[in-house]
């Protein structure tokens, strides 16, 4: 399996965490495959607003930084694969109020149970090198979780390209070749993810969110959400 711009640590009975935006495929040699087992795939905003949405990033395996499959022991597969079921379980049963809750909980629960064989894991885990594309992800997430935004304004290709001392055109050219997107367009990407979850704070207005992702105008930024998700930044609000 190559992920990212390496290849990934993965065999039979593991598990691997892709989160998205993120680019994954097998090079089978030209053989046919039939692989079997369990795909849990879930919309990022089905976690919006919930305790998980505010914890997902702590889940360090969903990172390119980790490029090493989780490898389960029987014990450790069973209590997957009861967590798996029973979210089967839940989606299949008729949708009520507690459905959402319900799902996204044991989705918790199971990345809990994966956080906790994965330190095990690397316990005997050597730091890998950090490629560029590993780098632009956590530069982007400290640029958010900081107040460069707000001190900045948005981040730039350029600017981007200057912190991991490449050129912008070498910089955008990579981007491009390992995740289909451009480099602008990635930026954007993470941008709006970060602003979904800003939106579930009651305390903040549509503007006060703007100012803190680095936009001058509420304009600008309502009109690149609205063009990224299809609607506005209040109707996303209302609608979840």
């Amino acid at each position: 399996m190559v992920y990212g711009c390496q290849h990934y640590d993965y065999d039979e009975g593991t598990l691997v965490f892709i989160a998205p935006g993120q680019v994954y495929g097998v090079n089978s040699n030209g053989k046919l495959m039939k692989p079997t087992g369990y795909a849990l795939v879930f919309h990022p905003d089905l976690i919006k607003g919930t305790n998980l949405a505010k914890t997902i990033k702590d889940y360090s395996f969903f990172s390119y930084e980790v490029n090493e499959a989780l490898h389960l022991s029987k014990k450790e597969r069973k209590t997957i694969v009861d967590c798996l079921e029973k979210i089967s379980t839940e989606i299949e049963m008729n949708m009520d109020q507690h459905s959402k809750t319900l799902i996204v909980s044991n989705i918790e629960l199971f990345l809990n149970y994966c956080m906790r064989y994965y330190d095990r894991q690397f316990i005997t885990r050597s730091n890998v090198n950090k490629d560029v594309l590993v780098r632009f992800e956590n530069l982007l997430n400290d640029y958010f979780r900081s107040d460069k935004a707000q001190i900045l304004g948005l981040p730039s290709v350029a600017w981007c390209a200057e912190q991991l001392y490449l050129s912008p055109n070498y910089f955008g050219d990579l981007i491009k070749k390992e995740t289909g997107h451009t480099a602008q367009d990635y930026i954007q990407t993470k941008l709006i993810d970060e602003a979904k979850d800003r939106i579930f704070d009651p305390s903040k207005s549509i503007n006060d969110i703007a100012g803190e992702l680095g936009f001058k105008y509420q304009q600008h930024f309502t009109r690149l959400f609205k063009q990224k998700t299809g609607m506005t930044p209040n109707e996303y609000r209302n609608l979840n």
